[in-house]
């Protein structure tokens, strides 16, 4: 994924210098954005910077046997990670609170997932973090998205909605996810920093360029069936991700990307 480009560094150094609202703990900042945008790179770049914690939203994925069971109570699709409904927002926020009231030589626990067992990592293996950071980032894709109207929502958008959605069940309680303990989480944080996509288009490549990195291969070589398997995965994502670009989002900054992940105007 490379480096993060250092004027969004900076930048995102000056939102850490501006402080938490609360005047209580260090102050809250969330990168958003779609798959690939490389919001993790960013996130991690200025907590490393500027003495902060970088967590992603993926660290908090709810366990594969709750996932299991939102499939049966739910909707089967809630199987599977990444939509809004999917992650541990209580854990996330056991973490932010001993972050910010944590002393000096305070250990915090970091969750870890694993993409490739599709669960969560033993405790033991989670990372350590000593001390209050001077800032805690997270990165998080869909964290600021608004919900949509009722009847924008009826018609599926591809066909994952169209196959394994036909009465909108689904789609329903991710929107209502969206609009209850997600906003709610957003609605905490001095700042949330989008990265917006060009357009729903390249978030494929970039996806896949994410997955050729893990296999340490080159994109051109990666292969078809993966390919494949990534373009079904994404759809799982779609409508949230496209709800943003086109504006449903709120974000204090936001910063257009080009195809090649390049920042346009950064806000000084």
């Amino acid at each position: 994924m490379g480096q993060a480009d250092p004027r969004m560094v900076d930048l995102i150094g000056r939102l850490i210098a501006t402080g938490s609202r609360n005047a209580v703990g260090p102050p809250l900042i969330a990168v958003v954005g779609a798959q690939g945008s490389g919001k993790t790179t960013l996130a991690r770049a200025a907590a490393e910077t500027f003495g902060g914690v970088q967590i992603s939203i993926d660290d908090v994925y709810l366990t594969r046997a709750r996932r299991e069971a939102m499939a049966e109570e739910v909707h089967p699709l809630f199987l599977t990670r990444g939509p809004p409904g999917t992650h541990d927002l209580r854990l996330l926020d056991r973490l932010i609170k001993a972050l910010s009231t944590a002393r000096p030589d305070d250990k915090v626990l970091i969750p870890d997932f694993d993409k490739r067992e599709d669960d969560r990592r033993p405790i033991r293996d989670w990372r350590i973090f000593i001390g209050r950071p001077r800032a805690i980032l997270i990165d998080a894709w869909c964290l600021g998205a608004l919900p949509e109207d009722e009847a924008d929502i009826a018609a599926p958008i591809n066909a994952l909605e169209r196959d394994r959605d036909p009465d909108g069940a689904w789609r329903r309680a991710v929107n209502g996810f969206v609009a209850g303990s997600y906003a709610e989480l957003a609605a905490r944080f001095d700042a949330i920093v989008f990265l917006k996509a060009p357009g729903f288009d390249v978030v494929l490549d970039w996806r896949c360029q994410q997955e050729a990195d893990l296999l340490k291969v080159f994109p051109a070589d990666l292969p078809d069936e993966e390919r494949r398997r990534l373009a079904d995965f994404i759809q799982y994502f779609e409508r949230v991700t496209r709800r943003m670009l086109d504006g449903g989002v709120r974000a204090d900054v936001v910063v257009a990307l080009d195809h090649d992940r390049r920042p346009g105007f950064i806000p000084s």
